[in-house]
């Protein structure tokens, strides 16, 4: 039997994403909250996402966690090529009005899971906004350490922002 949702205890589910969740994503990576904790521009097209969504990397994955027909949350695992080929890049975010409620940690769960029991990835990598204290406890909860900072690595809201390199390491 094939199994492509997993149901949380608080009721949502996680799982693969599909092209009908663009309108639900594209809701999602609008919202303030998201945006802020993210690279994304405001104002994210139906069009932009639909694209990001069709062109996943080869060995890649793009997740949602879906709650009564709303797309929560969005995570993804980017595979590197070549000589990086052990390794992957990993992003999500958690809709503004869930975020404390577990739906990140089962993000993790299966971004992570899928890393190492089905892509043999040795190495995880993303990088985090210095001051978002509570992405940064739930990295650490999943093995991630601070490999080192980035200066003003991005205007957010007007204000350059540092960021954490974090990784984590399977041995």
């Amino acid at each position: 039997m094939v199994v492509d949702t997993i149901t949380e205890p608080a009721g949502f589910i996680v799982r693969a994403a599909h092209p009908g969740d663009v309108d639900g994503i594209t809701k999602l990576v609008n919202l303030p909250g998201f945006r802020y904790g993210t690279l994304r521009l405001p104002h994210q097209t139906f069009e932009t996402v639909r694209k990001w969504l069709e062109a996943p990397s080869v060995g890649g994955l793009h997740l949602v966690a879906v709650d009564q027909g709303t797309v929560i949350a969005q995570g993804s695992l980017t595979r590197y090529a070549g000589r990086r080929s052990h390794v992957a890049g990993i992003g999500m975010g958690v809709h503004d009005a869930h975020c404390g409620k577990g739906v990140g940690s089962a993000m993790m769960r299966e971004l992570t899971d899928a890393a190492d029991n089905w892509l043999d990835i040795r190495r995880l990598e993303l990088t985090v906004f210095s001051d978002n204290a509570t992405a940064i406890a739930l990295y650490r909860k999943f093995g991630f350490t601070t490999e080192g900072e980035h200066k003003a690595f991005a205007l957010r809201a007007g204000q350059y922002v540092d960021a954490l390199a974090m990784a984590r390491l399977r041995s």
